[in-house]
């Protein structure tokens, strides 16, 4: 009796261990994509066109059979609502509930970092492709997590080289920066900072202003920058506080007095504010179409993206658009769907993407992607403004060296 109790117990916590354990999954012969964005929030306009680039791109996988032409991608699509606890119970319940192999998101580097460690225990991989917050990767490592966007580092690089070049031309002395309260916005501000030191050893910093995330009103920063005269303000602001800003900046005559070069002016903007965008402005992004359109597999995604939703695609659709085939080319590379297969596929793996062919670095899992530095102009080829004298930085030339990442994570 004993014997047969010790059995049945056995068996038991066999079928619990089978049903609680994060790396089984029930086989229905599909894939299951979740997608982890801001749909409300300040994140909302960002994230809305990212979902339209993985449908895309769900689409043509699914026509072609599935990953591996016999799993069908599913997709799950969750908002976080650009909120980080939010986020941890949108990825709890992704994985727990409807059981996904992977994560797309977020919109915001604060959930990023929230969901991070969640998906490292649960040993779900994670894609990162808005948020861009170089901690990401850069500490508290996860083999699970690879980011498909340029990071913080690598955007503030490109920034700092294209904006030093203008100081000496225009004899700039001083400057501000301003930049929402967060994860992302803190990273990027201090690291411009920081190679705005090395690189423009002649400039003073006169203020650095933090608007809270979800700011609506920057009159009074404005107010300050300018009573302070600064030749330029760096802006790390992005989503709807980006409009905000922008426009609140369009109101107080600021960009007549002080330039705002290498603000994230990204192809979203572009379209949605092209009357209003000052010409002439310098500003970044990152992940122009119009970079690309020589690369026959931007081509055919802008011709796709046009004929399906009547627009041209933000940086921000482009992103997750890659994201997913960079999935794809993981469960191909690997030869099977299984997490554990598609990540050690990935590890150093170079893939294609709309931008051009780069590599995961294996120290971080960033992949060498570009960072664009431009001026907006009007161009005869679109019905809103572009970047002309755009500057593409190479991700092995404006990422952060290998030394400093080891000395970071010790």
């Amino acid at each position: 009796m004993k014997r047969y109790f010790l059995f049945a117990l056995f068996l038991f916590l066999l079928q619990c261990a089978l049903v609680y354990s994060p790396t089984v999954r029930a086989d229905s012969g599909e894939y299951r994509l979740g997608i982890a964005l801001g749909l409300s929030g300040t994140g909302a306009p960002y994230g809305k066109e990212a979902v339209e680039g993985a449908e895309l791109a769900v689409n043509e996988i699914n026509a072609a059979g599935g990953l591996l032409g016999e799993y069908p991608i599913r997709l799950y699509i969750r908002d976080t609502q650009t909120h980080p606890e939010t986020a941890k119970k949108v990825v709890r319940s992704l994985i727990a509930d409807s059981k996904v192999h992977s994560v797309i998101g977020t919109y915001s580097s604060a959930c990023a970092l929230a969901i991070k460690p969640i998906l490292k225990k649960s040993r779900v991989l994670h894609i990162a492709l808005i948020s861009n917050s170089e901690n990401i990767t850069k500490k508290d490592p996860s083999p699970y997590t690879f980011s498909v966007v340029p990071n913080t580092y690598m955007m503030s690089k490109a920034v700092v080289m294209g904006v030093a070049e203008l100081a000496k031309k225009k004899g700039w002395t001083q400057y501000a920066t301003i930049a929402s309260d967060y994860a992302w916005g803190r990273s990027n501000q201090e690291i411009q900072v920081d190679l705005m030191r090395e690189a423009a050893p002649q400039l003073t910093l006169v203020g650095a202003y933090w608007p809270r995330l979800g700011q609506t009103r920057f009159n009074s920063f404005i107010v300050d920058i300018m009573a302070r005269k600064a030749d330029f303000v760096l802006s790390s602001i992005a989503g709807a506080d980006n409009m905000y800003w922008l426009r609140d900046g369009r109101d107080y005559r600021l960009f007549k007095t002080v330039a705002t070069p290498g603000g994230l002016i990204s192809v979203h903007e572009l379209i949605k504010q092209a009357r209003g965008i000052r010409r002439g402005t310098y500003g970044r992004c990152r992940a122009p179409f119009f970079a690309h359109m020589d690369n026959a597999t931007m081509k055919t995604f802008v011709n796709n993206y046009r004929a399906k939703f009547g627009r041209y695609p933000s940086d921000w659709a482009v992103l997750l658009y890659d994201a997913v085939h960079v999935l794809r080319q993981g469960a191909e590379r690997a030869g099977a769907i299984d997490t554990e297969a598609v990540r050690k596929a990935l590890k150093g793996a170079t893939v294609e993407t709309t931008r051009g062919a780069f590599y995961f670095r294996k120290i971080d899992n960033q992949l060498s992607c570009s960072a664009y530095f431009g001026r907006v102009a009007d161009d005869a080829n679109y019905p809103f403004p572009i970047y002309h004298d755009l500057m593409e930085f190479k991700g092995p030339d404006i990422w952060r060296p290998e030394a400093e990442i080891q000395a970071a994570r010790k």
